[in-house]
């Protein structure tokens, strides 16, 4: 399977406050994705149970080109510049798909 290209991301929040605000960033940032990112296939930020300063991004994209646009477009750029005042640490994994089921748009 050599089709996508995806990202897991931790971050984990300064306090409760911190984490209402990174969550208002996050609803702002999706809203461009939604819009404006075809190549994005998932996005998707949990919070780990038991873990209320912790959210973890699930991310799929088409393919590297279309993780790099992602990174280009003007709402992602301010989540970049923006999230560090909320954040304790954050944890970045790439992952290469080898095996496994996606979903076709009917």
């Amino acid at each position: 399977m050599t089709e996508g290209f995806g990202l897991v991301v931790r971050f984990t929040l300064h306090d409760e406050e911190a984490a209402s605000a990174f969550d208002e960033l996050c609803a702002r940032t999706l809203e461009g994705i939604k819009a404006n990112e075809p190549g994005t296939l998932t996005y998707v930020t949990h919070t780990p149970e038991g873990e209320p300063l912790v959210r973890v991004f699930y991310e799929l994209y088409a393919d590297r080109a279309a993780f790099d646009a992602h990174e280009t477009q003007p709402h992602t750029k301010y989540f970049l510049a923006e999230r560090g005042q909320y954040l304790a640490g954050t944890e970045v994994t790439f992952l290469d798909a080898i095996a496994g089921k996606v979903a076709v748009p009917q």
